[in-house]
């Protein structure tokens, strides 16, 4: 496995994948990996893609510098998660090679309005457009590739593609199923920062979506019982929604159909999202 800190020698070893007839799947990451990360990998490796995987713990999507500090760094556990699964290249590159005047602003932004504008865009104010710019800069520097997301951060799938789409760019992306723990719970670095009672709180969310999966409910039946169990368990709900599974636009009681369930919510000060794809009854008067 090949370790690179540059942003030159990331575009050069990318190219030369190219230059040589081979496939480059990469895979963005903060680190902190676990199995939903390896899931990425072994679903690049399946399809014959040179695995190209960055971390980097993008400090301009994050709105709290509190947050940015304290996300969690687990640099041995994740240098050996690459290995075990067969990456072929890690690229860690440094704040300074990716943001060079951080802290200040910089004066690049991209920003996908739309789907980047509702449910976490909306309760963070800026996190799109960190994201989006970048996932704009991994794309840029990788070139041609595939790039696999895990579907726990569905919004942030659905801002990629509509960039991808918007700016043409030469980018395949793929969005992999979510990895949950034997309790349900989606797998996120986040959960490294959970007590054992805000874990077993933190449960909820998963609860609440399967509750509502295959429910015969119409869609604000669903938004009341997931928020309702949220708050039951104690979580601060940030927001508990069906939505348009490409457009994220929220679901009418008329509307019938496949949808996708959203939920976010505050746990011990920690916040964390989940979804799942639901089957939604159209309410008849």
């Amino acid at each position: 496995m090949q370790r690179l800190r540059t942003i030159a020698q990331w575009r050069d070893y990318a190219q030369r994948q190219r230059d040589a007839g081979r496939s480059v799947g990469l895979v963005p990451t903060m680190g902190a990996l676990h199995a939903g990360h390896t899931s990425l990998f072994d679903e690049a490796k399946s399809r014959g893609d040179v695995v190209l995987v960055t971390i980097f713990v993008n400090p301009r999507q994050f709105g709290d510098p509190t947050d940015l500090g304290n996300y969690p760094r687990t640099p041995e556990v994740d240098h050996r998660l690459a290995l075990q699964h067969g990456v072929d290249c890690l690229v860690e590159p440094t704040l300074e090679e990716m943001w060079p005047d951080y802290p200040q602003s910089t004066s690049t932004t991209v920003t996908v309005h739309g789907v980047g504008d509702l449910l976490e865009g909306a309760g963070r104010p800026g996190h799109f457009d960190g994201v989006a710019s970048v996932v704009a800069k991994l794309f840029a520097v990788s070139g041609a590739c595939r790039a696999y997301f895990g579907e726990k951060d569905y919004q942030q799938i659905a801002v990629v593609r509509q960039m991808v789409r918007d700016l043409a760019l030469p980018v395949e992306v793929v969005g992999c199923p979510i990895v949950r723990d034997h309790d349900g719970l989606a797998l996120s670095s986040r959960n490294l920062l959970l007590s054992e009672p805000a874990r077993d709180q933190a449960r909820a969310l998963s609860r609440a979506l399967f509750r509502v999966t295959d429910s015969n409910l119409y869609a604000s039946e669903m938004r009341r019982v997931m928020r309702a169990l949220m708050q039951d368990a104690g979580v601060q709900v940030a927001y508990a929604d069906v939505v348009d599974p490409v457009t994220l636009v929220p679901a009418r009681d008329d509307q019938g159909g496949e949808f996708r369930a959203l939920v976010a919510g505050i746990v011990d000060g920690i916040r964390l999202i989940d979804n799942a794809p639901v089957f939604v009854s159209p309410r008849r008067d």
